[in-house]
């Protein structure tokens, strides 16, 4: 059997089955112009609440400045190579040290990308001896990551999304597998800050409160908390009031600091090891100069702004609370991300054209351009339009916002989306 073959099997997949109808429109659509509230999508300007830039630095005056000096002093290329062979700079260094700081701890390290990075995290602290226990809504980084883990002969344990006794019960079953499997392995529990679609928050203080009655370390991905959660922006710890009890925290740049890259911070000790031994960076090249000073600024702005801060809780309170008032479904968001839950078709070919119709309404007629989910990712029977809230953002914004999504609501329920017929607007563009 040639391997091509599953292609044609699979007929693209479980999402690229749809490419045909979605392409170019609802998977991969071009958002062009500068990064903002106001984009252009298909020629047509759209108000975009798509875009994870929280504090709205991505076309901040300061930031772009120093990205373009940053580009024109080093180019992309410096330093070549490796962190470990010939890719180290003092800058580098800089950054980490105040990364460190900012989230409490005593060492960071800096990762090309965050998604490679939480999955060589977690392959490297882990051996085949040791247990990993995990929330069921982890993100695909974490999960690949324990995959890989599972792949070496590691166990591992799943709990129900942010239930704490189901936790402990893993935990329990973890700690029995070690005493009478290996006798040699440790525990590492893994969660998130801020759970990325629904906008929920990790349990973070009830799980660091198990340590009382259990021996585990704690990795929480902090990717939409970072810049946004807590009285300073340092985090959903910070938010919770627990820190100290974080053992590793990872964080990225791609969201509140509107670039690319990341980091894990924890201990002088663990951070050496990691240094050492992470794969994804041992052999990859060093992050380039510009970012590194993109992110040293981005930093900057995140501890001496707040208003940024406060802005984008402005907005997103305004949102939230609009949309809440007009009876939407929120879930448990708790965070800038607002997931807005829809009733539609149980049946998986209306629903779908249900969700296409009423997005295609948003994006042609009301000039709103926000995210799409449909089952697997929600229950059947369920459309979620996910808006990310911004300090770019204005008032009109969010009024305008919450006007059209009354109307669109409104259209659903008289079943004006309901023609079992997925849209054709897929037509060339340049």
């Amino acid at each position: 059997m040639d391997i091509f073959d599953k292609i044609d099997e699979s007929k693209g997949g479980s999402i690229g089955q749809y490419s045909a109808v979605a392409h170019g429109y609802f998977a991969f659509p071009k958002l062009e112009g500068e990064i903002g509230p106001k984009m252009r999508f298909r020629g047509k300007e759209v108000l975009n609440w798509s875009l994870n830039n929280y504090l709205g630095l991505a076309n901040d005056p300061e930031v772009r400045k120093t990205d373009a000096e940053a580009a024109a002093e080093w180019g992309l290329a410096y330093p070549m190579g490796a962190r470990m062979m010939s890719g180290q700079t003092t800058k580098h260094e800089e950054l980490e040290a105040r990364l460190a700081e900012f989230v409490g701890k005593e060492d960071a390290y800096l990762l090309n990308f965050g998604y490679q990075g939480m999955v060589s995290i977690i392959d490297t602290l882990c051996s085949r001896f040791d247990v990993i226990v995990y929330d069921s809504e982890a993100h695909a980084c974490i999960m690949d990551g324990i995959f890989m883990h599972k792949s070496k002969g590691g166990k591992s344990f799943v709990f129900p999304h942010n239930d704490i006794e189901k936790c402990r019960k893993m935990l329990v079953m973890a700690e029995k597998h070690l005493a009478e499997q290996t006798r040699k392995g440790g525990i590492l529990v893994v969660t998130e800050g801020v759970f990325g679609m629904a906008g929920d928050l990790g349990a973070l203080d009830k799980i660091a409160a198990l340590k009382k009655e259990f021996n585990f370390r704690l990795l929480v991905d902090d990717a939409h908390g970072f810049g946004t959660m807590g009285p300073n922006g340092r985090g959903t710890a910070e938010h919770f009031g627990v820190m100290d009890q974080i053992d590793l925290a990872f964080g990225t740049f791609a969201k509140a600091m509107a670039g690319i890259g990341g980091f894990i911070a924890s201990t002088e000790k663990v951070v050496n090891f990691l240094r050492y031994n992470l794969r994804s960076q041992m052999f990859a090249k060093s992050l380039p100069m510009p970012m590194v000073y993109g992110a040293l600024k981005r930093l900057e702005l995140i501890k001496t702004r707040p208003e940024l801060r406060e802005k984008l809780w402005q907005i997103a309170r305004a949102l939230q609370d609009g949309l809440r008032k007009e009876g939407f479904d929120l879930g448990n968001t708790a965070s800038p991300v607002t997931p807005v839950y829809l009733k539609c078709s149980d049946d998986m070919q209306q629903s779908m054209a249900e969700a296409m119709n009423l997005v295609v309404d948003l994006r042609e007629n009301y000039g709103i351009f926000c995210s799409m989910v449909i089952y697997p990712v929600v229950p059947k029977g369920t459309i979620m339009l996910r808006i990310i809230p911004t300090a770019a953002h204005t008032m009109e914004h969010v009024e305008y916002t919450l006007k059209t999504f009354v109307e669109i609501k409104k259209k659903l329920e008289a079943g004006v989306y309901n023609n079992n017929q997925i849209p054709n607007v897929l037509k060339p563009q340049n």
